[in-house]
């Protein structure tokens, strides 16, 4: 019997974005004191908003075989929970990343069309919902790098040893208090209320999907 482990990422500041909520969401997540998270190694890491980033720090993370892969990103002109349902096969020319690289091509993989999530997303959505939060299920994760990462996170989940899941969730901004941005409702309290009933919807499925691991 082994203990279940779930990585937790964020995002850093980006350009347009000089405040990314997420990394604050993350530790909050990954330091959470709860007895359903006794049998669980969270490990938390925040990405910088890089597409060089994401294909060097990804595999190493994966490296330590997580079972499961809950992901956040700030999504600043929405003004609810974004529950992602799946990743386009496409990514800007225009707007550059942190490291001012542009990509030449408007695809991530040749001839493939949109890779989904899975059943669970609607889960993680009741799951946030219950907590009061605003939660929707989206289709478009945008062409940046939060659509990117969940490209790559997708992928993962159909090679041997990968995560057995994934899962991407935009927030909305928030003011650096952690109170709603200007004409906002959610504000960091609830964010960290949804991400942990998110967290704890995504344990159980993981578990579900092994039964080898062990239940707190």
């Amino acid at each position: 019997m082994t203990a279940l482990r779930i990585l937790i990422t964020g995002f850093g500041s980006f350009p347009g974005a000089p405040y990314n909520p997420t990394p604050a969401l993350v530790d909050r997540l990954v330091k959470l004191r709860r007895p359903a998270f006794e049998a669980v190694a969270r490990i938390g890491h925040v990405f910088p908003v890089s597409y060089r980033a994401v294909d060097r720090e990804l595999p190493e993370l994966l490296a330590n075989q997580p079972d499961a892969l809950l992901m956040f990103g700030l999504a600043a002109r929405t003004s609810h929970l974004r529950i992602e349902t799946r990743a386009r096969n496409a990514v800007t020319t225009l707007w550059p990343d942190a490291e001012r690289t542009t990509l030449r091509t408007a695809s991530i993989a040749l001839h493939q069309d949109a890779q989904l999530f899975g059943p669970h997303c609607a889960k993680l959505m009741r799951a946030a919902c219950a907590t009061g939060i605003d939660a929707r299920l989206s289709r478009d994760a945008g062409r940046y790098l939060c659509n990117y990462l969940s490209w790559r996170a997708i992928e993962a989940t159909h090679r041997p040893h990968g995560p057995r899941l994934a899962a991407f969730v935009h927030v909305p901004l928030i003011a650096r208090d952690g109170r709603p941005w200007r004409d906002g409702t959610i504000s960091a309290e609830h964010l960290v209320d949804a991400g942990e009933a998110i967290l704890l919807e995504m344990i159980s499925q993981a578990r579900r999907a092994s039964p080898s691991l062990t239940t707190a």
